[in-house]
């Protein structure tokens, strides 16, 4: 019998794409000294791994440079200087004689398209790292990440302290935000429209479901809603989003008016909504680091037809890869899990029709006493 997934929990290893990355761990001039200091002082390969907090085949590699370049074992820790230091560095990683790998030369070749993706477009490390795969030059996240905020001065840890906040249980929060896309052909009114993306970012897990739409009404909003828990496979406890006014009537600190149909949706899917503060986007990180990764990945192009009415992933609803985690992730739906409050509807629900009257009813009161009488007119209640 086969367990079902939570609502947010991982991928499985077969639905996991398979990235081979080569990892490489600096090691510090400090840090060879002590690999050595302890080789003198007659301590195995084993019990130096343990103390310096360094791999095995590292220690290896390490101590059998140090002898070709004359250390002995019994000749104590004064032979450790600078010098042979230096020779050991030189026999060890011969192609790093400025300190730098070859992953570090290929982006200084590409300094200015870095600078123009980066500095001049505002697009993310990530994003730029596509753009450069694309071009043939493939170097290690972490490494653009250096270059970024070393030479350039840009990236996340530029914008100062980051506090984590927890990302609770699965299936527990779900947050969601409207981001501009750009213009696309609606071929209903035969004119080019602004396209809205209503962004729903998983906090555990990161997942990103994204769905289209050409205004940001209550009925889009429910749409949107309705597609991302097929995506999901089940229904999140919490819903969080902005102040969007097809959510919230009226924004207010600690006293928000929530739109009555959204809620009536709310009741009937079982979810609550937990909105953030005004002005306030870091009451919903996950999502609003997705808004600008959506932008800069979008398939809107300028001839795509209406979303609303082509066919495929472009009728409105989409999957960009998380950055959580667990890694990233396109088109990997979680199964279905127990989680959920209410079962997925096989119909969409229909959001009723409300109005308001634009003439203001009025009745007329009649009172008696000994003063002159009067009419008093006021509204019906």
């Amino acid at each position: 019998m086969v367990t079902p997934l939570p609502v947010d929990s991982p991928p499985s290893a077969d639905q996991r794409p398979v990235r081979k990355v080569a990892m490489f761990r600096e090691v510090r001039v400090y840090e060879i000294r002590e690999v050595l200091r302890l080789w003198v002082r007659g301590e195995g390969l084993r019990s130096i791994e343990r103390l310096a907090g360094m791999d095995r085949k590292t220690v290896r590699r390490y101590v059998g440079a140090a002898v070709d370049a004359g250390l002995d074992r019994d000749g104590g820790e004064d032979q450790l200087n600078d010098v042979l230091l230096a020779s050991i560095c030189e026999r060890v990683r011969p192609h790093r004689p400025d300190g730098r790998g070859a992953a570090w030369g290929l982006l200084v070749a590409n300094h200015d398209q870095l600078k123009a993706w980066l500095v001049d477009d505002s697009l993310t490390v990530v994003k730029a790292g596509e753009l450069l795969a694309r071009r043939g030059t493939v170097v290690p996240e972490r490494t653009l990440h250096r270059y970024a905020l070393d030479v350039l001065g840009v990236g996340r840890s530029a914008r100062g302290t980051t506090v984590r906040v927890a990302d609770g249980e699965p299936g527990q929060e779900l947050q969601i935000d409207f981001g501009k896309m750009g213009l696309i052909d609606d071929p209903d009114s035969g004119r080019r429209r602004v396209v809205q993306a209503l962004i729903f970012t998983a906090c555990f897990s990161r997942h990103c479901f994204v769905w289209l739409s050409f205004t940001q009404t209550s009925e889009a909003v429910i749409a949107g809603c309705e597609a991302a828990w097929t995506f999901f496979g089940g229904i999140f406890k919490v819903l969080i989003p902005d102040n969007m006014s097809s959510v919230i009537d009226k924004a207010n600190p600690t006293e928000p008016r929530f739109n009555q149909a959204f809620v009536e949706y709310a009741q009937a899917r079982g979810f609550l909504i937990d909105p953030a503060r005004v002005r306030t986007p870091t009451d919903k990180p996950r999502v609003e680091r997705q808004v600008p990764f959506v932008r800069n990945s979008s398939p809107v192009r300028p001839s795509s037809t209406s979303p609303t009415r082509s066919a495929g992933p472009r009728c409105g609803a989409g999957s960009v890869p998380g950055c959580g985690p667990m890694g990233p992730r396109s088109f990997a739906r979680p199964s279905t899990s127990p989680s959920r409050k209410h079962p997925i509807s096989s119909a969409p629900l229909r959001r009723p029709t409300t109005c308001r009257s634009t003439r203001r009813p009025r009745s007329t009161v009649t009172t008696t006493s000994r003063w002159p009488r009067r009419s008093i007119r006021s509204p019906v209640t």
